[in-house]
């Protein structure tokens, strides 16, 4: 239980550190245009702070529904990649992946929840006196899920389309836009695809474009096997588009589809693989890396600019200590200790640093919010952002306030009474 004693010392520096405040922000209102300007300099830093990091944070959240967007934890089988004499085949005619090593990824790796054959190519589609040349997929009835590509209207086609070759399409929504009237329904028309006979059945939801500047949406999907015996003629594959099933068991998943394909394809230890397996992911977490990188660039910059509202909140405060050295005498000589005075000029250096801090704060905000709407840019704001931005102001204030509080408090009461 505390003594009495100490309930009066605790109250007494309860009431000492209230009647500090009370002196700072008197003398604050008492300099109001040089307040204003020492915490002018602390929220342009901290603004300039919390908008790059709003910046980076959009590229990165931008990055990271890209690659959703891709498909679902996606692992990209693709035919071709033997080495000949030093050189690399690629996927165009390689007759490496075939329909049974489409079935056989998700039925022997169980990492793996879904596998669909892919054949693909570019063909003339026409409706009516309107045609269009675009990119084609032959695929599985779960293409769609693997590549998370909802349908917007109509359905997605059957196992039994598949089986029986069916001659039917599900169009993406550039396709749609080019060859159908605005507001005109396609599910249901016909249309001509390589010179035969197509029934739409779906629109693809849109899209967008890909990280690499490419329509995906400027595409039509139809099963695979219809693909392969009717318009490109070829019985192997151009690529399996699989589904891992979680983000970790991608790279897993990979190397064992890739020792699997080995074994199928009767490859020697000394021989090259002739296929490819990729995660797009790969590609577009360096590009995070990358946006991350920048990021810190760009903050480490706009720090500069704390550092000068620092060096101003030094400055003021020196100012400060020599018009108020009389004062400061003064309230020596009425029983003020230097612990007092150095408390008095750090809680100033703080109040104006964390006020600078605040207006940093709506600063950052706003501006981020005007950059987003200006150029059509995601922007995000972390909390963490406004907390660290807030403990830094509140850090600039402790560090560039000691010096000329320490300063203060080691004035000699007689020679600062003199002062003129």
């Amino acid at each position: 239980m505390s003594s009495p004693k100490h309930f009066i010392q605790g109250a007494s520096r309860s009431t000492r550190l209230t009647d500090l405040m009370h002196i700072t922000m008197r003398v604050l209102a008492r300099n109001k245009m040089r307040s204003a300007l020492t915490m002018l300099g602390i929220a342009i830093g901290i603004g300039a702070v919390i908008c790059t990091v709003a910046i980076g944070e959009g590229g990165s959240q931008q990055i990271r529904d890209q690659i959703s967007a891709l498909g679902d934890n996606m692992v990209w089988v693709e035919a071709g990649g033997r080495s000949i004499n030093g050189r690399r085949t690629g996927n165009d005619n390689t007759k490496s992946l075939t329909n049974q090593d489409a079935l056989a990824l998700p039925a022997e790796i169980p990492l793996l929840k879904a596998c669909s054959p892919n054949s693909d190519g570019h063909v003339q589609v026409i409706y009516g006196n309107k045609n269009w040349s675009t990119h084609f997929r032959g695929t599985g009835t779960n293409f769609l899920e693997i590549r998370n590509w909802p349908i917007a209207s109509g359905t997605n086609f059957t196992a039994r389309d598949v089986a029986t070759l069916a001659q039917v399409a599900i169009l993406g929504r550039t396709v749609v836009d080019e060859l159908f009237r605005p507001g005109e329904n396609p599910v249901g028309k016909n249309i001509q695809i390589g010179g035969l006979p197509f029934k739409v059945i779906g629109v693809l939801s849109t899209k967008g474009m890909t990280p690499y500047g490419w329509d995906q949406d400027d595409t039509l999907s139809m099963p695979y096997t219809t693909a392969q015996r009717k318009l490109t003629g070829q019985p192997w594959l151009d690529d399996i588009f699989c589904s891992a099933v979680s983000p970790e068991a991608i790279g897993p998943a990979q190397d064992l589809a890739s020792r699997l394909l080995r074994q199928r394809h009767h490859l020697r230890l000394t021989e090259g693989d002739d296929f490819n397996i990729r995660t797009p992911t790969q590609f577009l977490e360096a590009q995070e890396q990358a946006s991350h990188t920048f990021t810190l660039m760009l903050a480490s910059i706009a720090s500069v600019a704390l550092l000068v509202g620092g060096i101003g909140i030094m400055n003021i405060m020196l100012v400060s200590v020599t018009e108020r050295t009389r004062e400061i005498g003064v309230r020596m000589a009425v029983g003020a200790t230097e612990r007092d005075i150095q408390m008095q000029f750090l809680i100033e250096a703080i109040i104006v640093s964390l006020l600078g801090g605040v207006a940093g704060v709506f600063v950052g905000v706003s501006a981020s919010n005007l950059l987003a709407s200006t150029l059509q840019w995601t922007m995000q704001i972390p909390i963490s952002a406004i907390v660290v931005a807030a403990a830094f102001a509140l850090f600039v204030g402790l560090f560039f306030g000691y010096y000329p509080a320490q300063k203060a408090s080691q004035l000699d009461p007689i020679e600062a009474l003199r002062f003129e």
